[in-house]
């Protein structure tokens, strides 16, 4: 089963799909956009181009598991996206993933430019990366 996985933001989104065993990444991208219905739509397009059967998308929580100040915005988002999919859009907590991409980016040379257009894709990468360990863990979802 291929799965998409998320990671929203205000001018870039980053995406991750699963392979077709749903083991590994497969593919990644940065959605650049200001424009929220853009994105939404270029979300569907991947989705359908991909033959993605399960969507992610991050969800901002505070390090104590509290629901971070954006949350209400990314719950509308999900829900939006459910809406025109007609499939549900499972939230994953994404806790430190984007400061772990920019650790990762550091330690491979990525600077500047090139790193502001990756770090999306690689803080996706790691949000799919977490919900294929917890299907290793839980093969009944």
């Amino acid at each position: 089963m291929k799965i998409l996985a998320i990671d929203y933001g205000d001018a870039r989104t980053g995406v991750a799909v699963s392979d077709l065993t749903g083991s590994i990444v497969g593919y990644t991208t940065v959605i650049h956009s200001w424009n929220r219905k853009k994105t939404l739509d270029e979300l569907v397009r991947l989705v359908k181009e991909q033959g993605a059967q399960r969507v992610i998308m991050g969800f901002p929580r505070n390090m104590d598991g509290s629901e971070g100040p954006r949350a209400e915005l990314y719950r509308a988002f999900a829900a939006d996206l459910e809406a025109a999919l007609g499939m549900p859009v499972r939230l994953w907590d994404e806790r430190r993933t984007t400061v772990e991409a920019h650790n990762i980016l550091t330690e491979t040379g990525y600077h500047g430019k090139k790193r502001k257009n990756t770090v999306d894709a690689v803080a996706a990468s790691l949000i799919l990366e977490g919900y294929l360990s917890y299907l290793r863990l839980h093969p009944e979802e």
